[in-house]
């Protein structure tokens, strides 16, 4: 399969676009004219490619700026007969850029491409970032395998790309002994909590950052290695340690918590702004949802109250799946939101390793957790600014 096989090229001028039967044959080929150059966003494209006669020389110039002005900007490959001295120079202030003078072989724009893919992007180191409303959504589970780590992976990529700001986000998995965030995410678990015993003052940013796993530009991930007896050795004081540290360092943090209670669950829960109950339509998890998230309310401080999101939502057609209004009878409450049901989106991006979102952006999934993260964050922004007046 070629290396190039699924690689989000953004192609500037309209000449182009053949390459996507040719040399580029198997990338996401978008064709745009240069107005699209000033819309691009981090993480958006793997490379842009620039046809210096695909517009006015001025406005290609004044479109490569706005490719340089973004704190991560992708790759750039200039091609043409006539390169503009003024363009080349706007275009090689990218620190991962390049130029080829047409004509040229297939193999040598192939090779070119593949070698911009290949340069690693400059590392932006983790900073403390400014506090925002609903920094910290917590998910966990009704019962085993109702999807929350699913839906915990797909908040965090979703919050990340709505931030637009390198290692914005961080996915926390606190299912310590068995944990499945980064497998499906094709990831390391570098993060051995059961080491420190109860001598949580030792686990400082730096070592945070040790044990912090990028998974995407804007996500990292904090997982414990598998280890059946990790619960048993990490101390309440560790978890909570790693939180305070994620909730200074980072933007927004996502916590994967499991469903069975632990000494630290309600104080993780009670420093959340958003909690989350995970339901797959069924009888009794629908019954345990409705349970769950009566003991979580009847615990948490006043006016925080958890949302139940129902997952799998699938029409009636081929099963007799309780329909919306069902569950919530069941429940004995509204619902919150509801997710589609997607399986092969869902496994694909399992087995692959990553999110939904990035191995099948059009997946129902992937809207409706958009849908959902900009309600909370729309409803966090109301609260923030009610508590502020």
């Amino acid at each position: 399969m070629s290396a190039l096989f699924g690689r989000r090229i953004l192609a500037i001028g309209d000449d182009l676009a053949p390459l996507a039967e040719g040399p580029l044959f198997g990338v996401v080929l978008e064709v745009a004219g240069v107005e699209r150059l000033s819309k691009v966003t981090p993480g958006l494209f793997d490379l842009v490619l620039i046809d210096a006669d695909g517009g006015r020389p001025d406005a290609l110039e004044a479109g490569v700026a706005a490719l340089a002005a973004l704190r991560t900007p992708p790759p750039a490959l200039l091609v043409g007969a006539h390169l503009p001295a003024r363009l080349v120079r706007a275009l090689l202030r990218l620190e991962r850029s390049d130029v080829l003078e047409a004509p040229f072989a297939p193999e040598q724009l192939a090779s070119a491409v593949q070698a911009l893919l290949a340069a690693p992007a400059p590392t932006v180191p983790i900073a403390t970032a400014p506090h925002t409303p609903s920094r910290c959504w917590s998910v966990t589970g009704a019962v085993g395998g109702s999807g929350a780590t699913t839906l915990a992976v797909e908040l965090a990529t979703m919050l990340g790309l709505r931030s637009g700001r390198e290692r914005s986000v961080c996915l926390v998995d606190l299912n310590l002994a068995d944990g499945a965030a980064a497998a499906y995410l094709g990831a390391k678990a570098a993060m051995p909590l059961a080491e420190f015993g109860a001598d949580a003052d030792r686990i400082d940013s730096g070592l945070l950052a040790s044990f912090a796993v990028p998974v995407s530009k804007f996500v990292d991930l904090l997982a414990c290695p598998r280890d059946p007896l990790a619960f048993d050795q990490t101390s309440r004081e560790a978890v909570l340690r790693i939180l305070d540290l994620a909730a200074e360092i980072y933007e927004c943090v996502v916590v994967d918590v499991p469903r069975h209670r632990r000494s630290w669950t309600l104080e993780v829960l009670s420093g959340s702004d958003e909690v989350l109950v995970v339901s797959e339509l069924t009888v009794p998890a629908l019954l345990a949802a409705r349970s769950l998230s009566d003991e979580i309310e009847a615990e948490l401080p006043p006016g925080m109250k958890p949302r139940i999101v129902l997952n799998r939502l699938a029409s009636r057609m081929f099963g007799p799946a309780p329909s919306m209004a069902e569950a919530e009878r069941a429940l004995q409450r509204k619902a919150d939101a509801g997710v589609s049901s997607d399986w092969e989106a869902a496994a694909a991006s399992a087995n692959l390793g990553g999110p939904i979102s990035q191995h099948r952006p059009k997946s129902k999934i992937v809207r409706d957790v958009a849908a959902l993260v900009d309600r909370l964050v729309a409803e966090g922004a109301r609260r923030h600014a009610a508590h502020a007046a």
